[in-house]
């Protein structure tokens, strides 16, 4: 049970949201000025903080922004839920700048207010909780972290702070290089949340289209538009009581920020096609390899966008930052690999780890597992040695790198693209996958470079 500080100026409000608290376990106590409620902050222990943005006929929240700072002046941990019947984008994001937890517009949903009040207050009592140092054995004994491989400083925290955050429901934002496994972190909270039994719905941002957006994430009805020949259901609709990992989402487009944001805003959309309003219930995990703080002070990503989806912010370590993990990494794809292609004796020459581990690892590790991959594929041998990996290596970026000639991206991408078209035989899908790539995304590629031949 949590006690928590309802500050309004309209009585009926605050009866009803202690009401909705006692029906939900929690206990209350309410203020109807700004001076009312900063001597109940100081005076008592508090959990949580709900409070309105305006308590006179000024609508424009400033009075709630004068509040929220004093608050914060007094307590820098007490969670804060905004929530006023004038709601504008601009005073959301002013709100969330100032250490709020969330915003709501009145007349609130009870079930959508309940779910941020507890995910604030887990988000709390997470923060309290003192965590020290684990180890790889301590974090793997309490929590489930698949297919993630090693035992780097940076990944232990990592980790750790993963574990933690995924008992709440707090929308997540994975930063992080391409190649370092954002999508395996994503699939991680997931499995140790509690929904951990419903659906991973995984949309790749990138590769969908303005047009198709909606269709795509909504789901439309027959007869919709020209092609809609059947009903078809939207991401967010499938992943109802699981998780929705939105990768790429710094290649959104200005459009489809505007869609996105409003479901993420209410949680219910409507299918293309059908006037009806959709409620949904699930948990928002995002993530990117692009600088979004440089993408909203441009004015290429939506400010209010991007405080919705950073509740919570991980960073990814590079593998150039983590090198004592590539040992790990290298013998956990081969024994992977023994299994797959049938061969038992696969296993790495020891001069081969310390030369693995002085590359430049510019595609991180899925770099290093396509290279120990391939090695494997094109190896009659099953004792690897440094020289059946440098034969891979060649003609790929990697080559240029090691001999400091840097060249472009689009040198590298197109030697890359070319290596993996060569390995899997022009299969698309294979080459997708294989480049951590979405099929319309590798074939925007292979037009661009004039390789589709």
């Amino acid at each position: 049970m949590a006690k928590i500080l309802i500050i309004d100026d309209d009585p009926a409000i605050c009866a009803s949201l202690a009401l909705l608290l006692k029906q939900a376990g929690h206990e209350s106590c309410k203020a109807l000025t700004p001076p009312a409620a900063l001597k109940i902050l100081s005076d008592e222990a508090l959990d949580l903080v709900i409070m309105d943005m305006n308590y006179s006929r000024e609508t424009s929240g400033s009075e709630g922004l004068k509040l929220l700072d004093d608050i914060r002046s007094i307590t820098q941990t007490i969670p804060v839920i905004l929530i006023t019947a004038w709601g504008t984008i601009d005073l959301a994001v002013k709100g969330m700048r100032a250490g709020a937890s969330d915003f709501i517009n009145k007349p609130w949903d009870n079930k959508q207010l309940l779910r941020s009040l507890q995910t604030a207050l887990n988000l709390g009592i997470q923060s309290k909780l003192s965590s020290g140092s684990p180890s790889r054995t301590e974090l793997d004994e309490v929590y489930d972290f698949g297919e993630i491989v090693g035992e780097d400083p940076q990944l232990l925290k990592l980790l750790e702070t993963v574990g933690r955050v995924s008992a709440t429901d707090a929308s997540a934002l994975i930063l992080g290089e391409s190649g370092t496994g954002k999508e395996l972190i994503a699939e991680a909270i997931h499995a140790n949340s509690n929904r951990r039994d419903g659906p991973f719905i995984k949309v790749n941002l990138g590769g969908i289209s303005s047009s198709l957006f909606e269709s795509e994430m909504f789901g439309h009805k027959r007869g919709a538009f020209t092609d809609a020949k059947y009903d078809r259901i939207g991401r967010f609709e499938k992943a109802h009581k699981g998780t929705i990992f939105l990768d790429e989402i710094g290649d959104l487009n200005r459009s489809s920020q505007i869609k996105l944001m409003r479901v993420l805003q209410d949680c219910s959309f409507e299918v293309l096609g059908s006037s009806q309003t959709k409620r949904v219930d699930f948990r928002v995990i995002a993530a990117t390899n692009r600088d979004l703080d440089a993408l909203v002070s441009t004015g290429e990503f939506r400010e209010d966008l991007f405080y919705r989806i950073n509740l919570i912010t991980v960073h990814v370590p590079a593998l150039k930052d983590r090198k004592g993990d590539i040992p790990r990494l290298a013998q956990y794809y081969i024994e992977k690999l023994k299994s797959i292609y049938n061969r038992p004796g696969l296993q790495l020459d020891s001069a081969a780890i310390p030369w693995l581990q002085n590359l430049n690892w510019t595609g991180n590790v899925r770099e290093l597992k396509n290279l120990v991959e391939r090695t494997v594929l094109v190896s009659s041998n099953d004792h690897l040695k440094v020289k059946d990996f440098a034969s891979q290596l060649q003609h790929s970026p990697q080559e240029h790198r090691d001999q400091g000639q840097l060249g472009t991206i689009e040198e590298m991408e197109i030697s890359m693209i070319h290596k993996a078209m060569l390995l899997h035989d022009k299969n698309i899908s294979k080459v997708a996958e294989s480049l951590g790539l979405s099929r319309a995304a590798l074939y925007r590629r292979l037009e661009k470079y004039g390789l589709g031949e």
